[in-house]
């Protein structure tokens, strides 16, 4: 197979949602149709009944949620398909930011019977603001919820994207009859007492054919005409150009646990989502079909193998052929480095590969070289954009509990501090450390996995602050200035660079309106 087949077989896409949509379960799902696992774990309840196979974080497995990105890949039907499955929690928002910078396309989740939550809307205004194309499920169609043109019309609105329908459910909750599928023309139906999706599917001309009253009743098949009829109406046929532009959001019905509807998904998605796209850096626009090779780290997962200490750097590979033992320029430490072992993952389980290309993760043993943004490439010295750390709002100073164990602990939070999910600062007066996240629930994971993993004890006490922003000046006497007058109020961050912390808003706006020189940064791009 020739290198640009290779790329334009890939497919590499993020499923988000609000949490207890389905994500994970979907998930599965689609690995199961990949044959990339044999058997699905439940999660009811926050009760793990057989542990989700994306969750491989020990918190995660305890509480049911989804708290780090988890890379996955399988083939089917040719195609080489490359899901991240993201946090749907609001505090875990920022690693999904991020991930969404590695793929090419979305696949949005949404409860039937809760419609459009918050953290989706949040969710797809990064899509929208990267002209990301969008795919929606409407999940759990095995319960009792909105009805399908109430929430087509909630999707356009909270969303901001045109519909097409691609799939339509018959009946819903006890009335569910199965799912009347427009792009293939044909119908699935559920059946059986535990509600499993037969192995085939019907074949019919189309929503007249007599032998739909016979499949599902009369007086569903009537229902289900008229729905049609109404939706072939109002909604146009589906311009594959507006869908990759990011301008309408091809839909589908089903159930991720019964497993139903995700086929019809999974089988239009290979066809009509993009192969890997460009990416732009400072220095110019890559194309995937670039001889040059290029990457980058869009996440760092520390003790991914709690036994063995290790650090992984997730890289989207860009252009060219990632090969194993090959020399490349880490660009922001200007230095050759070479991985004898990069692996490709199915969530914890991970694989040896020799190459990689365009659309492909790649996992990349990191002894601390890595940080979130970090380029490689086959020479040429590129800065991807776009990848950014966000101020945080919520700051607890971080102390030991044991102080047997002080070099645990220091190891500990440098490496939780590398993945991205939290932020250290020091501050300058006294040399206390405060950490500062986007969510609170981090704060509870990060004392989790210092314990768990690093053997280490922590203990948060309470800071009053606002916000933390980095500070930067193009007169450096100015700045000076303001380091002096502000020391009280300033740290340094894992970088080294300048950070005010405001303990209000109020402080904030002052310092901005007294030092109009000093520029104040709410997100690490700068």
């Amino acid at each position: 197979m020739t290198r640009k087949q290779e790329i334009e077989r890939r497919r590499t896409f993020a499923i988000i949602s609000h949490p207890d949509a389905g994500k994970t379960t979907l998930t599965e799902k689609l690995l199961l149709f990949g044959g990339a696992i044999q058997i699905a774990g439940a999660v009811k309840s926050n009760k793990i009944k057989k542990t989700a196979t994306s969750d491989f974080l020990e918190i995660e497995k305890q509480r049911g949620i989804s708290v780090a990105t988890s890379v996955m890949g399988f083939e089917y039907k040719g195609k080489k398909i490359n899901i991240l499955d993201t946090p749907g929690h609001q505090d875990f928002a920022e690693d999904t930011y991020r991930t969404l910078t590695a793929v090419d396309s979305v696949i949005v989740v949404i409860d039937v019977a809760k419609g459009v939550e918050a953290q989706t809307e949040k969710l797809a205004e990064v899509c929208r603001m990267r002209n990301t194309p969008v795919i929606v499920f409407i999940n759990k169609l095995d319960r009792e919820g909105k009805d399908a043109f109430e929430l087509l019309d909630e999707v356009e609105e909270k969303l901001k994207i045109k519909v097409r329908p691609m799939s339509w459910p018959i009946g819903m909750g006890e009335r569910f009859k199965g799912v009347y599928n427009l792009y293939e023309n044909n119908l699935s139906l559920f059946s059986g007492s535990d509600k499993q999706r037969k192995e085939e599917t019907v074949d019919i001309s189309d929503v007249n054919d007599p032998q739909v009253d016979k499949l599902v009743g009369a007086q569903a098949a009537k229902t289900l005409h008229e729905e049609v009829e109404l939706v072939e109406g109002v909604y146009e046929p589906l311009d594959l150009k507006d869908y990759l532009d990011a301008k309408v959001a091809p839909v589908f019905f089903g159930s991720a646990l019964n497993m139903f509807g995700v086929r019809e998904m999974l089988d239009c998605f290979i066809n009509i989502a993009p192969s890997p796209r460009g990416m732009e850096t400072e220095e110019r626009a890559i194309d995937p079909m670039d001889e040059k090779f290029s990457g980058f780290v869009f996440k760092i997962h520390a003790n991914i193998d709690p036994n063995h200490r290790n650090r992984i750097a997730f890289l989207r590979v860009t252009s060219g052929t990632f090969e194993r033992n090959k020399g490349y320029n880490h660009v922001r430490l200007g230095k050759t480095l070479r991985f004898s072992s990069p692996t490709s993952f199915m969530a914890q389980k991970k694989e040896v590969i020799d190459d990689a290309y365009p659309g492909d993760i790649v996992g990349l043993p990191d002894p601390g070289n890595f940080k979130i943004g970090d380029a490689l490439s086959d020479g040429e010295p590129l800065h991807f954009k776009g990848i950014p750390s966000f101020a945080p709002e919520m700051f607890r100073y971080i102390e030991n509990a044991d102080p047997m164990k002080t070099k645990q602990l220091r190891q500990g939070i440098d490496m939780l501090m590398d993945e991205g999910v939290a932020q250290l600062f020091t501050r300058k007066i006294n040399g206390r450390q405060i950490v500062g996240c986007v969510g609170a629930l981090q704060f509870e994971v990060i004392q989790h996995r210092l314990e768990h993993e690093y053997n280490a004890k922590c203990r948060y006490e309470a800071v009053s602050l606002h916000k933390a922003c980095w500070i930067s000046a193009e007169d450096d006497k100015e700045l000076d200035k303001f380091v002096d007058m502000k020391l009280n109020y300033l740290a340094e961050d894992k970088d080294g660079r300048l950070v005010f912390l405001a303990d209000s808003a109020w402080a904030l706006q002052m310092a901005q309106e007294q030092y109009p020189k000093i520029q104040f940064h709410f997100k690490s791009e700068f």
